[in-house]
């Protein structure tokens, strides 16, 4: 599982993002955001807004992005919360990064289905290009987390790296996503497997065959 403790809270920590403010173009979002929530109900936008703040901190650090103890309490004014209550939604969602992160943020899925397809193996080639989990890779390209379940077990093994998810894995089609990543090209997402479209049976469907083609009305054959 990822580590969920906050990044230590430093004076370094505090000179680099007390002045945390939205850019031009987030500020603008922030009232459309919160206009989705019924009137009393604002502190529902927290987690819109740290998915925003994170963004912004990776753009500012040319990483995936986190969230510094400065930023948290930088939400929590804006919706007029406690800090402690922003803190709490951030730590309990691993999609907030409570320490900095590379580039790539790497998460493996390690639960049963995943483990039993492979994913030892596709953490394997992660550590063979240096990176160790919960921690930033000496070039600052990734970071490597083993997660709980990401919901594609039909098309497992399967990471998110970043935005991204890829399924149906291997060491040697990981491999080839990571080299193209490190090369700053965009890597095919979803399944990596040969002749597989989403999660269909490989060499095709084996009932209800006429659906293929149309939408076949079964109801006078049963």
């Amino acid at each position: 599982m990822a580590d969920r403790a906050p990044h230590p809270d430093t004076p370094e920590l505090r000179a680099r993002w007390d002045s945390f403010a939205w850019t031009e173009a987030n500020a603008a979002e922030i009232p459309k955001i919160i206009a989705r929530y019924p009137p009393g109900r604002q502190r529902s936008a927290v987690m819109p807004l740290l998915d925003l703040a994170q963004r912004q901190v990776g753009a500012e650090t040319n990483t995936q992005g986190w969230l510094p103890i400065p930023v948290i309490e930088f939400v929590a004014r804006e919706l007029d919360m406690p800090a402690i209550r922003v803190l709490e939604v951030a730590s309990f969602y691993t999609m907030y990064n409570l320490a900095p992160v590379g580039r790539f943020h790497v998460q493996v899925c390690g639960t049963t289905p995943c483990m039993l397809r492979g994913s030892d193996a596709i953490l394997e080639t992660c550590k063979k290009r240096g990176m160790a989990k919960g921690h930033v890779s000496a070039d600052g390209l990734w970071t490597l987390t083993e997660v709980e379940c990401m919901g594609n077990c039909s098309s497992a093994p399967m990471v998110q790296i970043n935005d991204d998810n890829y399924e149906d894995l291997t060491p040697e089609s990981m491999d080839v996503i990571l080299d193209a990543l490190t090369v700053g090209a965009k890597p095919k997402t979803g399944t990596q497997a040969p002749g597989r479209h989403t999660v269909e049976p490989l060499g095709g469907p084996t009932t209800l065959k006429e659906m293929v083609g149309e939408n076949h009305d079964y109801r006078g054959e049963w």
